[in-house]
């Protein structure tokens, strides 16, 4: 790890930089490593912040978007955090929606790359295989256009994870209350500035739901980046980066007490 987790009672994060707070969240099988060119690129002049979402601590009969949400209520809650800009990644996009929605007060620009929420095919059409470090490998490959992207560390993570019992068990059952939540019919009441970036090449939520985000999410702005799948933050960190620094130049935050 690139830099240092902070812990306070349950909650894990990062937190680097001062001044605007840059709440970032990742996917159902993300890690704060994902968000390293945002934290390189950003904390000179923001606060970004990065909480572990306990996607795998959650007992497989609570794990859901439900439990997800009111763990990042209790976060901001205790940190204190205020008129945000949310990013977020797959899983974390579609978190950071249901926040936005019930917590509007709260969010001042919302950033979503990759994000379920409308489709998804998880884990590449596919629920964790136990026992299978192929299998895994393959899987993981899959979120990449590039595969090298998908480095030794990374898979082992990965696998380590889903040779839990109770772990896979939480992971199906977030990836079914993702499904579930289907957010077609409420996008529309997001009026703050919205930037979507997607991969031109994405197999998990393609080009067309990035189109379809766009559509429901009025006055949105999208981006496509080229030869990249998934996790356009960490496959193309240089141009995810500077989309992201035009968007936070037009829209300058509202001072709000």
């Amino acid at each position: 790890m690139k830099y240092k987790v902070h812990v306070e009672g349950d909650f894990r994060f990062i937190d680097e930089g001062q001044g605007e707070n840059l709440l970032l969240l990742h996917g159902l099988f993300g890690a704060l490593s994902n968000w390293d060119g945002v934290i390189d690129g950003f904390s000179s002049r923001y606060r970004v912040i990065i909480p572990v979402l306990p996607i795998y601590e959650l007992s497989p009969r609570k794990a859901g978007l439900e439990a997800l949400l009111e763990f990042l209520e209790k976060f901001l809650a205790a940190k204190g955090l205020k008129n945000l800009t949310l990013l977020g990644n797959s899983l974390g996009g579609h978190v950071g929606l249901l926040y936005t929605l019930k917590n509007p007060e709260n969010v001042q620009r919302l950033v979503l790359t990759g994000s379920s929420g409308l489709f998804e095919n998880s884990m590449g059409g596919s629920f964790p295989k136990r026992g299978s470090y192929d299998y895994i490998a393959e899987r993981v490959s899959y979120t990449f256009y590039d595969p090298q992207v998908a480095t030794k560390e990374l898979i082992d993570e990965v696998f380590e994870v889903t040779s839990s019992i109770a772990k896979c068990m939480s992971i199906v059952g977030i990836a079914k209350s993702a499904q579930r939540h289907n957010l077609s019919k409420e996008l529309d009441k997001i009026k703050i500035p919205t930037l979507l970036v997607w991969g031109l090449n994405d197999t998990i939520t393609p080009p067309y739901v990035g189109h379809e985000f766009n559509r429901l999410i009025k006055g949105s702005e999208l981006h496509f980046v080229d030869k990249c799948c998934h996790a356009p933050m960490m496959e193309h960190p240089e141009k995810f980066n500077r989309i992201l620094e035009q968007f936070l130049k037009k829209h300058t935050l509202i001072e709000v007490a």
